[in-house]
């Protein structure tokens, strides 16, 4: 709204003050700002509301962490609200409305959202750990996913020489490795933001664990954006230019601005839970940010710990299936640590350095070419 705001006035000339709304560093800035301010006003009378309506809380496994079905027991979820209403206030305010690629990312994560709280009340109305088919709410995020690819790839403009880039798989440490897959990169976008949404919902297990490592991905991809959607820097670094995907980067801020304010609320001991309504809605909006900056193999490394809280699952359950044993004490892996006799905090904090260490990591890739 600002950004349109600028460009009636000041770009005519009648509020020059107003030119520092051209600036992506800026509007991030305020973006982030916003959504934080948003979150805070929210959380106390937001809690105390959902605890209100609740009642019981959000069912807590039985099989799991013992001392977790004392602690958190009665703990209000559905605190991806919080998060949203952040995400999107500052958003909507401080980026440009023009962008289609502002609007792609604000379709997957509203809509995952959407589907999370629907989860999120199935589970606390029904009293149980089981939420949705889930087979019906993989086809749902599967179709959310692809009309925000469709978006793109229709609307946004073509990236040069010839266009392919939006249809094409980009590989870093290596340039001119590029593999076009035309339509079919519907399917592959999809299972690139579906896997991301389902990762960070499996990463969302202990107080604050799915919040920072989010927040950290948001800064790296969002730096990316700012880089690759810049001809400068994107030339200077070479990587693959990619029009008006610099916008994101607002979107990006506003989500650690949101992630900050939660986090508040969410800090051991938690008075909130996200809830699936959080971690689908940040999870999807990780994976749209990196088809939209072409930096879907870059998300894995980014994004490594909810890959690895992912992969515990997997290997855990078909494991389970084969041979009647388990490889980790408990899946997904943070519960592994917790039986092994690790604090609550002690694996959070930990799981934290690795995330930012992950970060680093991915970022690196962007001068080794």
């Amino acid at each position: 709204m600002f950004f349109w705001l600028y460009e009636q006035l000041a770009a005519g000339g009648h509020v020059p003050v107003l030119n520092i709304l051209r600036y992506i560093t800026f509007r991030g800035g305020m973006a982030l700002f916003t959504a934080q301010l948003v979150v805070m006003l929210m959380g106390s009378r937001f809690i105390a509301w959902m605890r209100t309506k609740q009642g019981k809380g959000q069912p807590i496994r039985k099989e799991g962490i013992e001392r977790h079905i004392i602690e958190k027991a009665g703990t209000p979820t559905m605190g991806g609200v919080m998060i949203l209403a952040g995400l999107i206030v500052g958003t909507l305010l401080w980026a440009d409305l023009r962008n289609v690629y502002t609007w792609a990312v604000l379709l997957v994560t509203t809509g995952y959202g959407v589907l999370g709280f629907l989860d999120d009340y199935a589970k606390v109305t029904k009293q149980t750990t089981a939420g949705l088919s889930g087979f019906a709410r993989l086809a749902i995020e599967a179709g959310v996913a692809m009309a925000a690819i469709l978006l793109i790839l229709v609307f946004a403009a073509k990236p040069p020489p010839d266009g392919h880039l939006l249809t094409s798989v980009v590989f870093p440490l290596a340039k001119q490795a590029v593999i076009n897959l035309g339509w079919f990169y519907l399917v592959f976008g999809a299972f690139v933001i579906v896997g991301a949404a389902n990762a960070v919902n499996f990463t969302d297990g202990l107080d604050g664990l799915a919040t920072v490592p989010v927040m950290i991905a948001s800064a790296a991809l969002g730096f990316i954006a700012y880089l690759v959607g810049n001809y400068v820097f994107a030339n200077y670094l070479q990587l693959h230019f990619v029009p008006g995907v610099g916008e994101i980067a607002v979107f990006c801020s506003a989500l650690i601005g949101a992630g900050m304010g939660f986090l508040w609320y969410n800090a051991p001991p938690a008075r909130i839970f996200m809830g699936d309504t959080g971690s689908l809605a940040l999870g999807g909006a990780l994976g749209s940010i990196a088809v939209a900056t072409r930096h879907e193999i870059v998300l894995a490394v980014i994004g490594g710990l909810f890959v690895a809280e992912t992969l515990s699952v997997v290997i855990q359950v078909a494991w389970f299936k084969r041979t009647g044993r388990r490889v980790f004490l408990m899946a997904p892996i943070h519960h592994h640590f917790e039986k092994l006799g690790w604090s609550e905090s002690t694996v959070v904090i930990r799981f934290w350095i690795v995330s930012l260490m992950l970060a680093l990591l991915g970022l690196a890739t962007l001068k080794l070419r």
